[in-house]
């Protein structure tokens, strides 16, 4: 695996023989030829202990989380290497609100990086979580996408953005209930006529919250015949209860709209 050749161009790693990168969050000099230095990079807590299911950090280990109890998610397993707080935050707001792609490529890196050490169960086929064409008009690029393609090279995968689509705008899901946010989801992802969709399929996103987008889209990939759906997003937002990180000594955010907001 070829962290570097995945994520960067030919003008890109050209240009870091000019250039030593700096981190993107304290400005010292950069590790490994990425825009992070290795002392920020040892502050994104591993969301080591998680429920195997749907990967909700955990206070310790335990079979399923008491959601998954519950309900069963559409989905068999979700892979999400960080959780969701400081300063994994300030990158990833910088990514999918800033249009800073500098801050993507950093964060799919980082995400290489842990595939190789977590080593999940590989589908064949990745497929990012779409955006609706209007809110990707306006964003200009899709932040499922931009981690998607990285992993895919990297892992030498499949991918494509073409057969899960987003055929209906939904209100944004900040401060909405896991209820709530499903309701608003449901009907507004399709399969693309057409598509051959394999047994074992990976979503992509980039933030987990409450995982109403990542089910609702597990759901429709299911009723078109997909076997097996896994999730894969880069970090996981805590529950209420989440406990301060070691590593940032204060409590997670509950995370932002679920990775695709629309």
């Amino acid at each position: 695996m070829k962290e570097g050749t995945a994520v960067d161009g030919l003008a890109a790693r050209a240009l870091r023989l000019v250039l030593p990168p700096r981190c993107l969050l304290c400005g010292a000099v950069g590790a490994d030829g990425r825009d992070l230095c290795a002392g920020c990079a040892g502050d994104f807590a591993l969301n080591a202990v998680c429920c195997p299911r749907c990967a909700l950090p955990l206070q310790a280990p335990a079979p399923l989380c008491g959601e998954c109890l519950k309900q069963e998610p559409p989905f068999a397993s979700a892979w999400t290497p960080f959780r969701y707080e400081h300063p994994l935050d300030l990158l990833e707001a910088r990514f999918k609100f800033r249009a800073d792609l500098a801050a993507g490529r950093v964060l799919s890196a980082l995400m290489i990086k842990r595939a190789a050490a977590d080593a999940p169960m590989l589908p064949e086929l990745l497929i990012p979580v779409p955006l609706h064409t209007a809110r990707l008009r306006e964003r200009g690029y899709n932040q499922a996408l931009e981690l998607a393609e990285p992993l895919a090279r990297a892992l030498a995968i499949s991918l494509r953005a073409d057969w899960l689509l987003r055929t209906r705008a939904t209100p944004p899901q900040t401060g909405l209930d896991a209820k709530t946010r499903r309701r608003n989801l449901r009907g507004a992802f399709a399969v693309a006529a057409g598509a051959t969709l394999p047994e074992h399929v990976a979503l992509v996103d980039d933030v987990m919250t409450t995982g109403a987008t990542l089910r609702e889209c597990a759901r429709v990939l299911r009723a078109a015949g997909v076997a097996r759906v896994d999730v894969w997003a880069l970090a996981r937002a805590p529950g209420r209860s989440a406990v301060p990180s070691p590593a940032s000594g204060r409590r997670g955010p509950e995370g932002p709209d679920e990775g695709t907001p629309e």
